[in-house]
């Protein structure tokens, strides 16, 4: 175990770091655009979710979405009912770095490494130089991944890590709870379902459990926005509450109708590889979330409206 927590934390310390600096730079290059996109395409819920989905797999964080929607909400930009969709968007965009994750670029990543790093130093003009970061950023996200993947092979001779595992296939509810509890300490959703990938590649992991866990880290998430929402607005804390709910929801949801998921998993991704498993389950989860959730939505919306009524607006 010595030889291996050290690489490990070292990885997911990188992945981490390069997730919190692409999405720091991707939100300075399309803040802006993202801003007036976001203003003119709400109205409708349906758009609302695709401009979500699209702005997450842009800036590869929900939670920066999310935050940032937060952010508009709380300078009367967006409103509560602007902001639901736009949440629910983030959820399925949010799959999409599982799906790259699971095509194992990880071995490639020292090409963007290297040439993100070569522009970003030799760049003068300033959109170049956030380009060459891009690309620093990205290869560093996935790097960290390389490296957690080579740094989990010793652990398929520990007995104390078979055991764990065993616990985690064995109950669903408690494989969430251990994916919840990860996402929480470690603020990122997307390295929690990656590390499940990644055991998922070396095959340390059953479907199940992958599964188990990516479920958990889904209520996980919600930890940050919340905390996004002290000291704001009245409508800031309901889209807060909103996303926590939606989430609690869809887990509740996915643990009752686990093992018949499971095997929806199997069917669809067939010869695949348990990482592919793993991140279609992650998509296919937050997509079906939204699909049911959808028409019951306004029904969400009226109870957090009279649970927490604007105080000097009837804006919702």
């Amino acid at each position: 175990m010595s030889e291996v927590l050290p690489l490990l934390i070292g990885g997911l310390v990188l992945f981490l770091y390069a997730i919190s600096r692409f999405s720091s730079v991707m939100e300075d290059v399309f803040s802006d655009k993202a801003k007036k996109t976001i203003e003119k395409y709400t109205g409708n819920i349906f758009l609302s979710i695709l401009i979500g989905a699209i702005t997450t797999m842009l800036l590869d964080s929900s939670s920066a979405v999310i935050i940032l929607t937060i952010v508009f909400i709380n300078a009367k930009t967006l409103s509560f009912r602007q902001a639901v969709g736009i949440i629910m968007g983030a959820n399925i965009g949010t799959t999409f770095s599982s799906q790259i994750i699971a095509m194992d670029v990880g071995k490639y990543s020292i090409a963007p490494l290297i040439i993100g790093l070569i522009i970003s130093l030799a760049a003068k003009k300033e959109n170049h130089k956030r380009f060459g970061e891009i690309l620093l950023y990205f290869g560093m996200l996935f790097f960290g991944l390389f490296i957690m993947e080579e740094s989990v092979l010793p652990l398929k001779e520990s007995e104390m890590f078979k055991d764990w595992i065993l616990r985690v296939e064995n109950s669903p509810i408690q494989g969430a709870l251990i994916g919840g509890l990860v996402t929480l300490i470690i603020q990122s959703s997307s390295a929690t379902v990656g590390l499940a990938i990644v055991l998922g590649k070396q095959q340390m992991i059953s479907i199940a459990g992958g599964i188990a866990i990516m479920l958990g880290a889904e209520l996980g998430t919600c930890s940050d926005t919340l905390l996004a929402t002290i000291k704001g607005s009245r409508q800031a804390l309901k889209a807060g509450l909103f996303h926590l709910f939606f989430n609690l929801f869809s887990i509740i949801l996915g643990l009752i109708l686990f093992y018949p998921f499971v095997g929806i998993i199997e069917w669809i991704s067939g010869n695949q590889g348990i990482d592919n498993h793993i991140a279609n389950a992650h998509m296919m989860f937050n997509i079906m979330g939204v699909v049911i959730f959808l028409p019951v939505v306004g029904y969400f919306q009226k109870a957090l409206n009279y649970l927490l009524p604007d105080k000097h607006s009837a804006v919702s």
